[in-house]
């Protein structure tokens, strides 16, 4: 799971080598914008078959937040 949301954030983001762990912002550490974050979570829906309510898109702040949400509604 964490492979396929490193290569959603990798394509979104600026930086193609960087190493993305759990514990990384989104917004700051991998400079998504909130343009690349709503792609982000159209790409996770669709390559994780989830629907992902817009209130929940508010508590995505780092790469754990999205796997945390993945693994409770698969």
């Amino acid at each position: 799971m964490l492979e396929k949301l490193q290569e959603i954030i990798r394509e979104l983001s600026d930086e193609k080598d960087i190493t993305i762990t759990g514990d990384m912002v989104l917004l700051t550490d991998l400079g998504l914008n909130s343009y690349e974050l709503v792609s982000m979570v159209v790409e996770v829906e669709e390559a994780f078959n989830i629907e992902i309510p817009d209130r929940a898109i508010g508590g995505f702040k780092t790469v754990q937040n999205v796997i945390d949400f993945i693994e409770s509604n698969k």
